[in-house]
């Protein structure tokens, strides 16, 4: 096979540490040619739908991608901006942030850019340029604070297959959680804090997570455990008791059982028990997208208002708040722990020599 190739490599120069960000990724645009393209490649990766191949084929050929690009580009339609998707914007932010903090530390070495794992910027395009600025050690950090097989698993999936062509590969870390992470809980806990301090508290605050099918979780995956476990380092951090928090998940998908209990039934449920405000915050989302904005801030509030309920709040995520951009800094820091970049002033005349003895 064919292997991507960097001729236009300089052996004298110096080597730079490349930091990758990566989210789930938003399609181009919020029509239903572009939504068909995103959920195609979405829908289509083994780790997100974890279905006979060729039985999900002719379901999501024959039926998903006739039907739903064209109701999903409504949806996206009402949260797109000029700067393209939230998703979008978030986490273009939250690297020119992270990138400012390198540069602030004096730090010229690096190099910090993000990528989608569906739609755009790819992963192929991304990592092009990151090699062609001469980085040789990379750091890749998912922005999926709880690991998941379907998530941080088929970025790295997707790591190795871009890798699989390349002629000369980097040194690779991989951050596969951070679920407890202790400056993550410590942004999640003041951003409901701030919330708290211009709003007041409601009667009940949920967590709610991203779901996934159970079989999933009996299968071995860690993510039900691990947004547990965040949940519960929030709601200490908070000093919260028992009884004024809950642990939900949301985004459902098909007719098999997902994780429980759900966030959609949990709010229709609540105001018959007596709830009457809530706070909802999503401590799996590094940076507010369609699921945040959409479902969870209106659908949802839909939900709890007709079952009786008086007051819905959503707490925005952390996007590019001072608090994240620090903690994702030193998580970043953290795990970059000898990985120094020395000037060489002698390594370019060494390699220019031995390139002439070569005859090269």
């Amino acid at each position: 096979m064919a292997f991507i190739n960097n001729p236009n490599y300089q052996h004298g120069s110096t080597d730079k540490i490349g930091v990758l960000l990566t989210n789930l990724g938003t399609p181009d645009a919020p029509t239903p040619k572009a939504l068909k393209r995103y959920l195609k490649q979405f829908l289509s990766d083994p780790r997100v739908v974890e279905v006979p191949r060729l039985l999900w084929w002719f379901i999501l050929n024959g039926v998903i991608l006739q039907i739903r690009p064209r109701r999903s580009a409504k949806a996206y339609a009402t949260v797109f901006t000029e700067q393209g998707s939230p998703l979008l914007f978030h986490t273009r932010a939250q690297a020119e942030a992270i990138a400012n903090e390198f540069t602030k530390d004096g730090r010229t070495d690096v190099v910090v850019d993000f990528a989608m794992r569906y739609g755009n910027p790819s992963f192929a395009s991304v990592l092009d340029a990151m090699f062609a600025k001469g980085v040789r050690k990379i750091l890749v950090l998912p922005l999926y604070p709880q690991y998941s097989a379907s998530t941080s698993a088929s970025t790295f999936d997707e790591l190795a297959a871009n890798f699989s062509k390349r002629r000369w590969l980097p040194d690779l870390r991989f951050i596969s959680h951070y679920h407890d992470d202790s400056g993550y809980i410590t942004a999640c806990a003041e951003r409901i804090k701030q919330h708290w301090a211009e709003h007041g508290r409601a009667d009940k605050l949920l967590f709610s997570y991203h779901g996934i099918p159970k079989r999933y979780l009996l299968n071995g995956d860690p993510y039900h455990c691990e947004c547990y476990k965040t949940s519960r380092l929030i709601a200490e951090a908070l000093e919260l008791n028992k009884d004024d928090y809950m642990t939900t998940f949301q985004s459902r998908f098909g007719r098999e059982e997902w994780l429980k209990p759900y966030t959609d039934h949990t709010l229709k449920a609540l105001p018959g028990q007596g709830v009457k405000s809530v706070q909802l915050f999503c401590p799996g989302f590094a940076a507010d997208c369609l699921e945040t904005i959409e479902e969870i801030g209106e659908e949802n509030r839909e939900y709890f208002i007709e079952a009786g309920g008086a007051d819905y709040q959503y707490i925005s995520a952390l996007n590019d708040r001072p608090a994240h951009i620090s903690a994702l800094y030193q998580l970043i820091k953290q795990n970059l722990q000898g990985w120094q970049v020395t000037e060489e002033p002698e390594r370019a005349e060494r390699a220019s020599k031995l390139a002439a003895a070569k005859g090269y």
